[in-house]
């Protein structure tokens, strides 16, 4: 197997605490950023930071909190998952992010998207009629801003540039993903503009999105672009044992997904839903054998370039701490073993 890389990124959820109430804001903040220290120390690969504008959410500026990360790491890359573009400036995305690249020394990625959640549209006065032109525009335009050229652009969403420099630079170029749900569109697109895939699989068996990943290759054919790497990202929980794991995530899990079903219709979730999720879906909770074979099957199937673990469950924030301990210094190392053989 080719070199995988293996990653641990976070929407920055609320978190509880020993009583069971939610732990404020700028407290989850910072504990987020011992988390990515942490994941540092064990070896993983990528720390990547959510953008949401919503109070079960402490993070709306991920660019912010990885600068503070870069601070106190050496290694590990930092970057978004995702940013909302759509309701952003591709301008200021490409000169917050190079600054970022600076100041960690070379270690930023953007992974643009428009986001799981639409709060970000009213708050920046946008309409949600334009969301496709809107992610189309400035997808097209953040494309030209990162081979750091002059860019002529034109288009409906912002002001027009003209043989424009943007700045600062970068030392040597900054890797760009865009996180995709499922949809072939939003796969073709990725490829058009010679974006890395960042597919989220948050349901269901991971097998199904390889007809996604062949698209997103002869797409690339197609448009005689470069193959860039791909990505999977899907949530989970490490823990000592598989029922810890499990009941550890239980609550929390129905109770997101019944949030979730309230705002967009999703029918109530089942026992057996979470079970199934675990055994065959898209949910990688357990012991770190568990989880590591499940990530391993995964990879080998999908033939991906990194496996990113959501990790922030509503739990209380050392659960978190020993899940990305364990996922470092055991279920990695498993799973590279795993692919070798």
């Amino acid at each position: 197997m080719k070199n995988v890389e293996f990653g641990l990124d976070t929407f920055g959820g609320v978190t509880r605490d020993a009583n069971g109430d939610h732990v404020p804001h700028p407290q989850v903040i910072r504990d987020l950023v011992d988390d990515a220290v942490l994941a540092g120390s064990v070896g993983v690969d990528f720390f990547g930071l959510g953008e949401h504008h919503r109070p079960d959410f402490a993070v709306s500026s991920p660019e912010m909190v990885l600068a503070a990360i870069a601070a106190r790491t050496e290694r590990i890359r930092l970057g978004s998952a995702v940013t909302v573009l759509s309701s952003d400036d591709p301008v200021r995305v490409y000169e917050r992010f190079a600054t970022l690249d600076a100041v960690s020394n070379g270690r930023a990625e953007i992974v643009a998207g428009r986001g799981s959640f639409i709060e970000s549209f009213p708050l920046f006065g946008y309409d949600l009629n334009d969301y496709e032109v809107l992610f189309e525009e400035k997808l097209e335009l953040l494309a030209a801003l990162l081979t750091e050229e002059p860019v002529t652009w034109q288009g409906t969403t912002r002001a027009g540039l003209q043989d424009q420099r943007v700045y600062p630079t970068t030392a040597a170029g900054m890797k760009a993903w865009v996180g995709v749900g499922g949809s072939p569109e939003s796969v073709v697109r990725t490829a058009r503009y010679g974006f890395g895939l960042f597919l989220a699989i948050i349901g269901g068996p991971s097998e199904r999105f390889s007809a996604y990943i062949d698209l997103f290759k002869r797409a690339q054919d197609e448009f005689t672009v470069p193959h860039q790497p791909i990505a999977v990202h899907s949530p989970g929980l490490v823990a000592e044992t598989d029922e810890e794991a499990r009941d550890l995530v239980r609550d929390g899990w129905f109770e997101m997904r019944k949030q979730m079903g309230r705002e967009r219709g999703w029918p109530a979730p089942t026992p057996n839903d979470f079970d199934r999720e675990i055994d065959g879906g898209a949910l990688y909770v357990g012991s770190p054998e568990t989880v590591a074979r499940k990530i391993a099957s995964t990879v080998e199937t999908l033939g991906v370039d990194r496996f990113d673990l959501k990790y922030d469950q509503p739990v209380q924030h050392d659960a978190h701490q020993q899940s990305i301990g364990l996922y470092g210094e055991k279920v990695v190392p498993m799973v590279r073993d795993m692919l070798a053989s």
